[in-house]
């Protein structure tokens, strides 16, 4: 655990007042971003059955909760995301290229360590979108977060509109660059020091080519395999200037075909998975080409409402040395 502790923080909106802005937050940014990408909301399961190969390990190492349920006699996964289900989802529902789906995706994730951006609670909107086999490339990549990025820029100048004391400070355009040419600028810092150190300079930065092995030997960070491809993905960043550092608000990439699963899934030691039902039907030629992403609803409205923890906006459990000291610091854990 690591919990930083801002100096003389003092929360910008009360409690109250929070709540009532996280309801106009979530709603700005829902609808427009359903309209920039073209999506229709869908319902999304909380749980799954592993043999589908339907849920996701994350970096690659995270492990799913899971339960028997006795009527049916199977165990269950609760979801850490939704990217490989949004993707059958798509091809099920018979959305055509261009159109794509978003839903309320709500995940538990027990492995992840509690500090000011991490709950064991994940509750954040799950995108896919259809695309043309010919568009996965890294133009369409940025062309699509680009508009994303406009969804941000709009939903700050809102907030602000609502509430004059929080201020605007995302820049005009966000900055493309990869996780190599990060590593090349900052040789000797870590990976998470290279993130802070690059969005205190650039403010919004769209950080690509997460999960592949860099020149040190080293993968920035991990991905699974079998969603995102490692050449054409990435982590949308700002920077947090109540916590003097980078935040992640959107992990999003365009999605593996046949030829770059099979490669991700033999660098990673993973071809047993290709035995699952999605991996099959992909492998196939079955499912559609997307792109995708999950944008962190608790994270946008600790971003955009100044807030020190991710507790201040959503309901969690934390350690009791964690609640002490927020509350000793003017932290309001809800």
């Amino acid at each position: 655990m690591c919990l930083i502790i801002p100096e003389q923080y003092k929360s910008s909106l009360g409690v109250i007042q929070t709540q009532q802005a996280i309801k106009e937050l979530k709603d700005y940014f829902e609808q427009r971003l359903s309209e920039e990408l073209k999506l229709t909301r869908v319902s999304s399961p909380l749980f799954v059955l592993p043999e589908t190969g339907t849920n996701d390990n994350l970096n690659g190492v995270e492990k799913a909760v899971n339960f028997n349920v006795p009527n049916i006699n199977k165990n269950v996964e609760i979801v850490q995301s939704l990217a490989k289900w949004k993707r059958v989802a798509l091809k099920k529902y018979g959305f055509e290229t261009g159109r794509g789906i978003y839903t309320d995706m709500n995940a538990i994730r027990k492995d992840e360590e509690l500090d000011n951006i991490h709950s064991i609670y994940v509750d954040q909107w799950d995108w896919e979108l259809i695309i043309d086999k010919e568009e996965r490339n890294k133009v369409k990549l940025k062309e699509v977060v680009k508009k994303i990025y406009k969804v941000f820029k709009e939903t700050e100048e809102h907030v602000h509109e609502i509430y004059p004391e929080i201020k605007k400070i995302l820049p005009k355009e966000i900055t493309f660059i990869t996780s190599q040419e990060l590593l090349d600028m900052y040789p000797h810092l870590t990976p998470k020091e290279r993130e802070d150190a690059i969005v205190k300079e650039k403010k919004a930065v769209f950080l690509m080519q997460i999960g592949k092995t860099l020149s040190d030997g080293k993968k920035h960070d991990g991905r699974s395999p079998d969603y995102d491809d490692w050449e054409l993905n990435g982590d949308i960043l700002f920077y947090n200037p109540v916590l003097d550092n980078a935040i992640e608000l959107s992990s999003m990439g365009i999605r593996v075909d046949e030829e770059s699963l099979k490669y991700q899934l033999d660098v990673a030691n993973c071809n047993d998975r290709k035995e699952l039902d999605y991996h099959k039907s992909l492998l196939n030629g079955e499912l559609p080409y997307t792109i995708g992403g999950g944008i962190g609803q608790s994270r946008i409205c600790m971003y955009f409402l100044n807030k020190a923890h991710i507790g201040e906006v959503q309901v969690g459990v934390w350690p009791d040395d964690m609640i002490r000291k927020c509350s000793q610091s003017g932290i309001h854990l809800l």
